[in-house]
């Protein structure tokens, strides 16, 4: 009932919302003191995890000027942004560059203070004998010749990404790890460090699995390393397996191949194995939903509960050092993504007020809650309140401290299970969306 509810929640700006659905419920909240709440970081957790978003087609052709557009990721906090620079778009003919949008969307993140994570894909059809983008080069040396272009023409870019998903044929025909390695990463990966030595380039950036004609991630990495590759960090997209049954922490295979945020822990185990203790970077996640797609989207509701703990479950795993949302707008094609945090029109979901205010509950004993979460849009430790509802309104006046410098906090109230809890900052103009205490 309190999903189906919550779909028809509109975030408001001003504290003390009335929720008229939910003014039948009766909630016992009895707060703890100001002392419960922490900052500490969970045990093994990843306290400098980066947070950020993908939409290439929104940034450029969005509603509004690109500085606008860059304006709405700085207000959702955004810490890293996703770019694709196509390979055979930007170089048509050997020797010739058309950099193009490239050039303003960069440097417009990187003035809005927002680190581009930059992927570099496609070959254009003289490097691979006039064959389709997703086919690689027949010599590295084109591909290196690319990225060191990249990387002298942006030199403010610290993270790069080789390819995408190139475990699926789609993306990289044929979809061998050992071509990926020799044709693509290291050669890129040498050109790069040779430009800039303070670089992070990844590889990887594996889909959850490898459909027909490709290779799952476990067996990608195992064969990454048999090919002696070279990588400061292994990026994967760890989508759910099945959405309407899977959460960003529950509900897995255990056995299979497939790696998605649930069953993360066993791509961080073989990376460890094959490659030592590199940074992951998750560079493609979310759920789509439903509306409008009737098949593999989730409510609208479930979509704003997974982006606080998906959040949380990214701090809380070792090594984990990104987690980058997919869409900021709905894409048009109903059958293509529809994981935006707003719809093809431009209506905000309840993702777009949990993207910049996640919260997630962490444990329950009793009636002692801890929740985690964060408060991204500004810089420095931030102030904070968290509101809990009774008999369907949000108490304005509990305020419960200051995050850690990069914006976290874990807190400890007393709260009765169905209570409805949000994290606001201290003046009241921006909450995030309600979690309902399990």
């Amino acid at each position: 009932m309190a999903e189906a509810l919550s779909d028809t929640y509109v975030f408001q700006m001003a504290s003390g919302v009335a929720w008229p659905e939910m003014r039948h419920l009766a909630l016992v909240v009895v707060w703890a003191a100001a002392a419960a709440a922490v900052f500490a970081p969970a045990s093994g957790a990843s306290p400098a995890v980066k947070f950020g978003i993908q939409d290439d087609a929104w940034l450029q052709y969005g509603t509004g000027t690109l500085e606008q557009r860059l304006a709405i990721l700085d207000g959702l906090g955004v810490d890293v942004y996703r770019y694709t620079l196509h390979w055979n778009q930007i170089q048509p003919r050997r020797g010739v560059y058309r950099w193009g949008f490239a050039d303003q969307a960069l440097q417009g993140l990187r003035a809005e203070g927002i680190a581009p994570v930059v992927t570099l894909y496609g070959s254009p059809r003289w490097a691979n004998g006039g064959r389709g983008p997703n086919v690689a080069p027949k010599s590295g040396s084109t591909f290196a010749t690319f990225a060191r272009a990249a990387a002298r023409r942006y030199p403010f870019v610290r993270y790069w990404t080789i390819w995408n998903e190139p475990n699926q044929r789609a993306s990289l025909n044929p979809a061998s790890p050992r071509a990926y390695v020799t044709r693509l990463l290291n050669p890129a990966y040498a050109a790069i460090h040779k430009v800039s030595r303070g670089a992070k380039v990844a590889g990887g950036v594996t889909a959850p699995r490898g459909n027909t004609g490709g290779v799952s991630p476990l067996a990608w990495v195992a064969g990454m390393r048999a090919a002696r590759a070279r990588l400061d960090a292994y990026a994967h997209h760890p989508y759910p397996s099945h959405p309407g049954a899977e959460s960003p922490s529950r509900g897995a295979c255990r056995s299979c191949s497939v790696i998605t945020m649930a069953n993360l822990q066993r791509l961080i185990a073989l990376v460890g194995k094959d490659f030592g203790r590199k940074p992951i970077w998750l560079t493609e996640y979310a759920y789509q939903t439903n509306p409008p797609d009737r098949f593999l989207g989730v409510s609208r509701a479930l979509q704003a509960r997974y982006i606080g703990e998906a959040s949380y479950r990214a701090y809380a795993l070792p090594r984990v050092e990104m987690l980058i949302h997919f869409l900021v707008r709905d894409e048009p094609d109903v059958a293509r993504w529809q994981s935006g945090l707003f719809t093809v029109d431009g209506v905000a979901k309840p993702a777009a007020s949990a993207f910049p205010l996640p919260l997630a509950q962490v444990s329950r004993r009793g009636s002692s809650v801890t929740v985690w979460g964060q408060v991204r849009p500004g810089r420095g430790a931030q102030a904070f309140r968290l509101q809990i509802a009774r008999k369907g309104r949000f108490l304005s006046s509990l305020k419960a401290g200051r995050t850690s410098s990069r914006g976290f906090f874990l807190a400890t109230v007393r709260a009765a299970r169905g209570s409805l809890i949000r994290v606001c900052t201290t003046d009241g103009k921006q909450c995030g969306y309600p979690v309902l205490v399990r």
